[in-house]
């Protein structure tokens, strides 16, 4: 892969370390390529979201992303250019999802690859069939959710059903908050997964 002559001596360094991720999984370089950039991508996605636990899942969510990408950057820009514009468009997504969740259950998970899929639930003003589709769709929302691994189950039960913050689930799991949130990420991709094999009963 050429590199363009024009970057920067700071965007050369993150080809380098672009390179180091991409090709031999060096957990350092996708540390420092994190380090460099987490702030800055954090403090726009909350002035984007206005909510601090959005802005977490966000941030985590461009790097995710980006860090899942890394075979279709091209370096004719900077690696910072290609991450912003990732995680500006993953954010604008969001707040269009976002527009149509009703409560907790119906939360869009998004796959990890700019798409998602929602469960759109409403509580209110439901007549008796309506009222039994809810429940067979909380039921096998919760059949899925039970698929996941232990550590994980726990997780989105505590988030999307009881809807605690992150720091209130760092408290009540007892596990630092940067664990709470890597695993959070995790969570969702395999629950995207089961949730696209139950797509047609949903």
């Amino acid at each position: 892969m050429e590199l363009n002559s024009n970057l920067s001596p700071k965007a050369k360094i993150d080809f380098e370390l672009v390179c180091r991720a991409r090709d031999k999984k060096d957990e350092k370089a996708y540390a420092e390529l994190m380090g460099k950039y987490k702030d800055s991508i954090y403090f726009m996605m909350l002035k984007m979201v206005k909510n601090t636990d959005d802005a977490d899942d966000l941030t985590i969510e461009a790097f995710g992303k980006a860090f899942n990408r890394l075979h279709q950057y091209i370096p004719n820009y900077a690696f910072s250019t290609w991450l912003f514009r990732i995680a500006t468009n993953n954010c604008i997504d969001f707040i269009r999802k976002k527009k149509m969740v009703t409560m907790s259950i119906d939360k869009t998970i998004d796959d990890g690859e700019g798409g998602g899929m929602s469960i759109e639930i409403k509580s209110e003003n439901l007549n008796p069939e309506e009222r039994f589709v809810r429940k067979q769709k909380i039921r096998i929302m919760r059949e899925i959710v039970d698929k996941l691994k232990p550590r994980y189950r726990e997780l989105v039960v505590l988030r999307y059903f009881r809807e605690l913050s992150y720091d209130e689930i760092a408290v009540e799991t007892e596990l630092p908050l940067g664990t709470v949130k890597a695993q959070l990420f995790r969570a969702r991709e395999q629950l995207y997964k089961l949730m696209q094999n139950k797509k047609g009963k949903i």
